[in-house]
């Protein structure tokens, strides 16, 4: 199969993403707060994509997609998540321009199951509080971080760890109760996640960094935060 030159856009975002994020880490942020509260949980639901030998891009089967996540909110603008996500993915070799040895069609279905664990950058102050806090309701953000994927195809179970990279919006319906909507897509160290007879078709062997699957989710959500801090707090010695 000719290489696809998604791969190389995919990698460069994946670069330029990753870079936005480490340098927005370094950038002084003047605005920035202590959040009124430490922990935010919440769920999310959505639609899920593959792209690896079976698919032209990572919306060509569209399956199901549902996490659930925690955060820790040191601040307004960055967060720390873990969450715990599971999909399903397909993929069809009949609906691709490309012609396997002896003119085979491949086809698979499975179901996905990932832990991950990453830092969001808020591009404002998230919030609701006093006009001179300069806080919104609203705000885009980029996240980064690392995690292990699991994926379940017929008989075969493949493992590998991964790297989640999100884009996102946040709205704050009320103090403590937010919607969210994110993209994210997760680059896969393995070729497996879609089964053993889909590894390897174009003789391009795969390897820790080369020829690996990815997959994405599309979702929406809806998180509670909890745990509030202790605005003035008085200890006795």
């Amino acid at each position: 199969m000719p290489r696809n030159p998604l791969h190389n856009i995919r990698a460069r975002i994946a670069a330029l993403l990753a870079a936005v994020v480490l340098m927005a880490a370094w950038t002084p942020c003047a605005s920035a707060q202590e959040a009124p509260y430490k922990f935010d949980f919440g769920a999310e639901l959505g639609m899920s994509g593959y792209q690896g030998e079976a698919s032209k891009t990572l919306l060509s089967h569209p399956g199901f997609a549902f996490g659930l996540g925690v955060r820790y909110l040191p601040t307004t603008r960055w967060a720390f998540r873990g969450g715990f996500n599971v999909l399903t993915i397909s993929g069809d070799t009949s609906d691709m321009d490309n012609v396997w040895p002896e003119g085979k069609t491949y086809s698979f279905n499975s179901t996905v199951y990932d832990l991950t664990a990453r830092v969001e950058f808020n591009f404002f102050s998230f919030g609701i509080g006093e006009t001179y806090k300069k806080m919104r309701r609203w705000t885009p953000y980029l996240s980064v971080g690392l995690g292990l994927t699991m994926a379940m195809c017929d008989d075969d179970t493949a493992f590998g760890p991964s790297i989640p990279m999100g884009f996102g919006f946040k709205f704050k319906l009320k103090e403590r109760l937010n919607l969210f909507t994110e993209f994210a897509v997760i680059k896969v160290f393995n070729d497996h996640i879609d089964g053993k007879d889909l590894s390897d078709l174009a003789t391009i062997k795969s390897s820790f960094l080369k020829n690996n699957d990815w997959y994405s989710r599309f979702t929406v959500g809806i998180s509670y935060e909890f745990g509030k801090r202790c605005e003035t707090c008085h200890y006795v010695d």
